[in-house]
C-alpha cells in the first residue's frame, strides 16, 4: 500500500507502521483450552455461486450485530477476491447460542472452535470493534490458526467503550419492559437513548416476534442484561504484555477517521503485538463499514492481494 504523508505523533516512529489514507471518493492445527466451553456458532456461507475456492476469510461483527450486517461486504468480498466466506454470529448474538461468558477469551474459544470444526486453514479473520478484538485475542494466543487478520476500528489495548453503549442497554431494557408488539412503538421508546435513527435501527434488528407462541409481544433476541453487564469485559483486552505475545503475520488495521477507538497513541502498542501492521484511515466514524463500504471494499482487497 502506497503511504501519504501526513503529520504523526512525534511518540511515533515511522518504522513501525504503514499508512494509508482512503477517502470517500475511492469509495494447520491448533488447541482450544479445555478448561473453557466454546459454543457452536450459527454462520452464513458465502462462496460467489460456487467460484470462491481460496483461502477462507471469516467475518466478525460488533456488539448488537450479527452476520447479517456483514451480508453485503461478504458477497462482494468472495466474488473480489475468489474467497469463500462464513459471517459468523458471536456468542449472545444472532442466532448462537447465549452464554453469561462474555469475555474476549470465550468469543474466541467460539472462534478457533469454528475454525477447527470447519477445517479452515490459512484464514483470514475480519472483525469489527467487538470483532476486531475478538479477532486479535485469536491471532496472538494461537497464530497458526489464522494466515492474517483485518481489525476494523479497534485497537489491542483496554479502552472504555463510547458512553453511547450504556444508553443503548438502558433503552433496549426500557424496550423489554414495555412488551412492545410494533418495532415502531419500540423505536418510540428507544428514541431516548439513541437519538441518531440509523442506530436504533440497526438496534431494533435484533428485535423479533417470540419463539414462544405465549408470548404476545415482541422480544430481543440477543440477551440484553448478559451484554449489559459485559460492557466493562468489552472494554479490556486480554493481552497486555506484547514481549510475550506477538502475531508475525501480515495484519491490516482499519480506522474510521471520526472515531476515536484507534487513536495515533495506539499505534506503537499496536505494532509491537502486531510488526507488521498496516494502517488504513477510511473517511468515516466507527461504524466504518456501513458508513464507508467501498471505501472498506477496496482497502481490504488491496490488502489481501498484496498477500497472493
Amino acid at each position: 500500500m502506497n503511504a501519504v504523508p501526513r503529520r504523526i505523533s512525534p511518540l511515533l516512529h515511522p518504522k513501525n507502521f504503514n499508512r494509508t489514507h482512503i477517502s470517500t471518493q475511492i469509495s494447520r492445527g491448533f488447541k482450544i483450552s479445555a478448561s473453557r466451553r466454546a459454543l457452536d456458532l450459527a454462520f452464513d456461507y458465502h462462496e460467489n455461486g460456487g467460484k470462491a475456492t481460496g483461502a477462507p476469510i471469516v467475518f466478525l461483527h460488533g456488539l448488537f450485530g450479527s452476520k447479517k450486517n456483514n451480508r453485503s461486504m461478504s458477497k462482494a468480498l468472495s466474488r473480489d477476491l475468489d474467497r469463500p466466506v462464513y459471517a459468523l454470529d458471536l456468542r449472545n448474538h444472532g442466532d448462537s447460542p447465549h452464554d453469561k461468558n462474555h469475555k474476549y477469551t470465550a468469543l474466541a474459544d467460539d472462534t478457533e472452535q469454528f475454525l477447527q470444526q470447519h477445517n479452515l486453514k490459512d484464514a483470514t479473520l475480519i472483525g469489527h470493534s467487538m470483532g476486531a478484538k475478538t479477532a486479535m485475542t485469536v491471532a496472538l494466543r494461537n497464530p497458526d490458526s489464522c494466515a492474517n487478520i483485518i481489525a476494523v476500528d479497534n485497537a489491542p489495548v483496554d479502552a472504555a467503550l463510547a458512553s453511547d453503549f450504556p444508553k443503548y442497554v438502558m433503552g433496549m431494557q426500557k424496550v423489554e419492559e414495555a412488551k412492545v408488539k410494533t418495532a415502531k412503538e419500540a423505536d418510540k421508546i428507544l428514541e431516548a437513548y439513541a437519538k441518531d435513527l440509523p442506530v436504533r435501527q440497526f438496534l431494533l434488528l435484533n428485535l423479533i416476534k417470540s419463539p414462544d407462541p405465549s408470548v404476545d409481544h415482541l422480544v430481543f433476541r440477543i440477551p440484553v442484561r448478559i451484554l449489559g453487564h459485559s460492557l466493562d469485559d468489552m472494554a479490556d483486552f486480554p493481552f497486555t504484555d506484547p514481549d510475550k505475545h506477538q502475531f508475525t503475520k501480515p495484519a491490516l488495521f482499519v480506522r474510521g477517521t471520526k472515531s476515536h477507538y484507534v487513536s495515533d497513541e495506539t499505534l506503537p502498542i499496536i505494532g509491537r503485538f502486531f510488526p507488521r501492521f498496516q494502517l488504513v484511515d477510511v473517511e468515516s466514524g466507527h461504524w466504518v463499514i456501513s458508513e464507508n463500504p467501498e471505501a472498506f471494499r477496496r482497502a481490504v482487497v488491496e490488502f489481501l492481494q498484496e498477500q497472493d
